[in-house]
């Protein structure tokens, strides 16, 4: 009896898809993906989830020891990032970590597919598709060799993606490398670009920021153009994002025949929402560990009555940003949450000024790191002063929060712009941060008029998201494509 049920259960085996799911070894790379892959798992794949060596250990030492067991059927794996060790509780320097995952990955991912595809030793079915990030296009490489399909998921905004899509445009143009630092203040970043299919009212500055450099060799320049280049070569590409904020962009792409079938899929908090888990709720992705007191101060509160204030995971600021930041939220008089990672001020830890500890202490909380989507679904919430990440920008359409815009580095800059100009939930904060024009902005959101209308536009955007992801939506058809037309193609 005993071995016609281990027969059983390896026939059972044999014939479950098994989805391995590679993302790009930071926070708003691996959020995303997570949620890809509860999502996948809930479809009926065997899945095993890659992190780098560094970022599983700061895993288990935010979310505890026992959180990366794993299920039967959800396992984890790792593979090294080539990087020598650092800070075990920040943010990785990026263009090293682009340089090292696109030079050191394939190997040690090779060879951990080898392993699992050793079906005897690993008790895992034989992999059948990968879904990998976007800037983690090695991976291209090793399906190819398995005959696998594999899927590009660009945890960007669609917008953005197109600003990287045309990198090597700017190159051949001449606009790229700038001439001198000149370049940055005498008006040539409002140059108008207006050849990018479906982008309307972009100028220099609006593209992904690493463009902004003098030197004809820029690390993320030639990172960036090399990772477009490779999207020819899936077999899809998805997006976290859904067809009505990003129509005209998304439409103008989709008609280019030379690029793989684009999927959206988005926003992917509202699709797993929808999934009953199964075990799946206590795999997380936060690299920092939650404070969740916050929610439990802001129950305590009126709605609509707190601004809450999130750089995301890899901004940095100055000292003196920080304290100009600190005194415009105090001026305002406003309530506020506030969460400051232990990573946020350059080469310093955050110290905010006694006097402004004191002040706020009625009506300011501050915590190292939150459950966003929890706080900016929370009835007191009444907008959200943000670095414009992709991530943070859809959990505040899904929430149908107003945004300040602080855009940091990468596409944060394009996603500000369309949150301001294209989707009418946003107001932008010039780079260079005064106390005066955060209170300015802070009230104008909280109290004014363009405040009213953002809040009204936010939730209008907040429902077309709901009915995107709800069934018979756009999101949630193109997910049941994702998984019979391209990931189940090679099963079929």
């Amino acid at each position: 009896m005993g071995d016609r049920a281990t027969e059983e259960e390896s026939i059972i085996m044999s014939k479950k898809p098994h989805v391995v799911c590679i993302p790009y070894p930071a926070q708003g790379h691996v959020s995303p993906m997570m949620k890809v892959a509860k999502l996948l798992h809930y479809k009926g794949f065997h899945v095993t989830f890659v992190n780098t060596e560094f970022n599983h250990q700061r895993l288990l030492n935010s979310r505890g020891p026992d959180s990366l067991q794993g299920l039967p059927d959800f396992r984890f794996e790792t593979i090294p990032d080539g990087l020598p060790p650092s800070d075990p509780n920040a943010t990785q320097d990026i263009p090293s970590l682009c340089v090292s995952t696109k030079k050191t990955c394939l190997e040690p991912f090779r060879n951990l597919l080898s392993k699992l595809n050793d079906t005897s030793s690993s008790k895992v079915p034989p992999v059948t598709c990968i879904v990998s990030d976007g800037v983690m296009s090695f991976t291209l490489q090793a399906a190819k060799e398995l005959g696998i399909p594999e899927i590009l998921f660009w945890t960007t905004s669609f917008c953005g993606f197109a600003g990287y899509m045309h990198y090597p445009h700017l190159v051949q143009r001449g606009l790229v490398p700038l001439k001198d630092e000149s370049y940055l203040t005498n008006g040539y970043l409002d140059t108008p670009i207006d050849w990018i299919p479906g982008m309307k009212d972009i100028r220099f500055r609006d593209l992904p920021s690493f463009v902004r450099t003098m030197d004809p060799n820029d690390v993320m320049v030639n990172f960036a153009s090399g990772e477009v280049e490779n999207v020819y070569k899936a077999t899809a590409l998805i997006f976290n994002t859904f067809d009505a904020i990003e129509e005209e962009v998304l439409d103008a792409f989709k008609s280019q025949l030379s690029l793989p079938p684009i999927y959206t899929i988005g926003p992917l908090q509202l699709l797993v929402n929808q999934i009953s888990q199964n075990g799946l709720q206590s795999l997380g992705s936060n690299l920092w560990k939650e404070e969740p007191e916050c929610l439990k101060w802001l129950d305590s509160k009126e709605p609509n009555s707190v601004v809450y204030v999130n750089f995301g995971s890899i901004t940095v600021m100055t000292p003196q940003q920080l304290v100009e930041f600190a005194w415009g939220l105090a001026n305002s008089n406003h309530t506020f949450l506030w969460v400051i990672r232990p990573d946020l001020v350059v080469g310093d830890t955050a110290v905010l000024p006694p006097e402004f500890v004191e002040e706020t202490k009625e009506r300011g909380m501050l915590a190292s790191w939150c459950p966003q989507e929890d706080v900016l679904n929370h009835p007191a919430i009444a907008g959200f002063l943000t670095h414009s990440g992709w991530n943070s920008t859809l959990e505040t359409i899904c929430g149908g929060v107003p945004v300040i815009c602080w855009p940091f580095f990468a596409e944060q800059q394009t996603n500000c712009r369309y949150s301001c100009v294209h989707w009418g939930i946003g107001m932008e904060i010039d780079n260079n941060v005064k106390r005066d024009e955060v209170e300015k902005l802070v009230r104008e959101l909280m109290e004014g008029e363009k405040g009213k209308e953002m809040k009204n536009r936010a939730m209008e955007w907040k429902k077309r998201a709901h009915e995107a992801a709800a069934p018979g939506g756009s999101s949630y058809v193109n997910m049941d494509k994702i998984v019979n037309e391209v990931l189940l193609s090679n099963n079929n």
